[in-house]
């Protein structure tokens, strides 16, 4: 298995405004295949992904500089240089991590990658669904999509032939 190092690797970045944030896959280039990892880098005001849990996968986040409030299962937890966290696969795990801190934070964020796997939205009310690669996965998905909680859901048969 390849080692790699960070430094050759380019960031990519996730969303805009004040939820952008940089990240860089650790797992994929260093032939992860159950564990995912990557190095996120949040801007002074920035948020990650919206608060949200995953049914399929734990997740945990390594706080390697700055500080930061992570937003845990309805809390909100301050976070520093040297904190850990343990984000179960479940709605004790729902998270987001926001930069209220004068200067940048770096993470690590690491999870299984377990599919699929469903992820819920509590302040949105919706839910994502992921199948033949998990959130975070670089394979081609089969299913992938958000949906809102409250959509009507149909009949079991509706559509199918008689």
């Amino acid at each position: 298995m390849p080692i790699v190092n960070d430094d050759d690797l380019g960031w990519t970045t996730v969303g805009d405004g004040e939820d952008a944030l940089r990240r860089k896959k650790l797992a994929d280039p260093a032939g992860g295949e159950a564990l995912g990892c990557s190095l996120y880098e949040l801007p002074e005001g920035g948020r990650s992904w919206p608060y949200h849990y995953h049914t399929g996968n734990e997740e945990a986040m390594y706080v390697l500089d700055g500080e930061c409030t992570l937003r845990l299962d309805g809390e909100m937890v301050p976070l520093e240089a040297g904190d850990y966290v343990a984000l179960p696969a479940d709605e004790r795990g729902a998270h987001r991590v926001v930069n209220d801190s004068e200067g940048r934070v770096r993470y690590l964020a690491m999870s299984t990658m377990t599919e699929p796997d469903v992820t819920v939205y509590p302040d949105s009310e919706k839910l994502g669904v992921f199948a033949g690669s998990p959130p975070g996965g670089s394979d081609e998905r089969s299913v992938h999509g958000y949906y809102r909680v409250d959509d009507d859901d149909v009949d079991y048969w509706e559509g199918e032939e008689a």
